[in-house]
């Protein structure tokens, strides 16, 4: 049987612009959160937002693709060219690429939730303002493939090249796929993950008037509250993770490091509600990717929740926990990194999944903050602060709109 590594991490988040610094953040328990700057977000219910800081895209991309191309096109290019560096793959020196001829030969998944609504906005808003014409690259800067097209494009990458939106669970279905392109033979290596910029009027506004969002705007590092009493709703980021996916045979072969072993993918539908979620189908999810994996709830050591610190979405997700693990809950640590990154929705996933893989390799369950007091619905083993334990396998879960659910199983690896 074909088995599936782990060997690059790459990623822009609001709490780093790379993952090594988003893991330091985490570990020391810094809120990437803040008041909005990246437009006026004046008479919006929620003003709070993480975004990037300091991200500069010419260390990655030219300058004319820079005006042509979506900011959640740059991110997934910053991140996946990262990724490649960490993996041994190319030579990353600003913008002069090595490139390693297996990349040809490779493919590209990249998910998203609101692909270029940035850019599309800011447009529209031109065009009304002063009948600005709209640029021949709109259309095709801002639809969701284009993360993955221009990675293919960047990298000489002439496999598979696939974009996918499922809402939040993007990034972990792009990584799922990736396994099972690679599980199935038609791929060695796949680079896989998510992006999404979505910090404008038009997104934060509509999930705002959803009641999505935390409107928690005094206390922006205190706003997202996965598991507590007082959760009030997500707050929404931007960002981008990026992973190296291969074959373990294929990166032994070039001596690449590992982080950590894909061994399951599971996905569900809720078959419900557009945005109301549901515990069975997200229980679903978790045993379908236990099954995959072929382990049973006694073998889990460690799960990555999708947490969004909405009342309804947290309460979901810990009932489905609770109906699989049952009382082995207490013996199973759990984390929430959304208490500091907020939401990077079709990202969320993808980063998760790194920080997941990180978090085997490191032997270390990163802390969760903002959970003063534990919602009794919600009684999880979760630690506010780092707990270092010896992880063998993890799960990491995401569950989107439209009640799409999709869980990845982790494990240390060894040969």
């Amino acid at each position: 049987m074909r088995r599936v590594v782990i060997t690059g991490i790459g990623a822009v988040t609001p709490l780093g612009n790379n993952i090594l610094s988003t893991w330091d953040n985490l570990i020391n328990k810094k809120s990437g959160i803040s008041s909005i700057s990246r437009f006026d977000p004046f008479g919006l219910p929620s003003q709070i937002a993480g975004e990037l800081k300091q991200f500069t895209p010419r260390d990655f991309l030219p300058q004319k693709d820079i005006l042509r191309l979506d900011p959640f096109v740059q991110y997934a290019a910053a991140a996946a060219l990262m990724a490649c560096e960490d993996a041994g793959l190319i030579s990353l020196n600003p913008l002069l690429i090595t490139h390693n001829s297996s990349l040809e030969k490779a493919g590209v998944i990249i998910g998203s939730s609101r692909g270029g609504i940035s850019s599309m906005e800011r447009a529209l808003e031109k065009h009304i303002a002063d009948r600005r014409p709209f640029s021949a690259y709109l259309m095709s800067s801002s639809t969701i493939n284009m993360a993955s097209s221009y990675i293919s494009m960047r990298l000489g990458i002439k496999g598979s090249s696939l974009g996918i939106s499922t809402a939040c669970a993007s990034g972990t279905n792009a990584i799922g796929e990736a396994f099972n392109m690679i599980m199935s033979g038609r791929s060695d290596l796949v680079l896989a993950g998510g992006t999404d910029a979505p910090l404008c009027r038009l997104a934060v506004g509509g999930y705002g008037s959803s009641g999505s969002l935390s409107i928690r705007n005094k206390e922006p590092d205190k706003a997202s509250r996965p598991f507590d009493l007082e959760r009030d709703g997500f707050v929404i980021s931007e960002g981008s993770g990026v992973l190296v996916v291969e074959e373990l045979e294929n990166s032994l072969s070039r001596g690449a490091d590992v982080y950590a072993e894909i061994i399951g993918y599971g996905t569900s539908s809720d078959a419900f509600h557009q945005t109301r979620p549901d515990s069975e189908g997200e229980a679903m999810a978790i045993r379908n990717a236990m099954k995959d994996a072929g382990i049973s709830i006694n073998e889990v050591d460690y799960i990555n929740t999708h947490a969004t610190s909405t009342p309804l979405g947290d309460a979901a997700e810990s009932r489905a926990i609770k109906t699989v693990f049952g009382d082995l809950m207490n013996e199973i640590y759990v984390s929430c990194c959304k208490s500091m990154l907020g939401h990077m929705l079709g990202a969320a996933g993808a980063v998760e999944a790194a920080i997941t893989a990180l978090s085997i390799h490191k032997g270390t369950v990163t802390p969760t903050i903002n959970l003063d007091t534990s919602d009794p619905e919600c009684d999880l083993n979760i630690s506010s602060q780092p707990v270092n334990i010896d992880i063998n396998t993890a799960i990491s879960n995401s569950f989107g709109f439209g009640g799409v659910n999709a869980v990845l199983v982790l494990r240390k690896y060894q040969n």
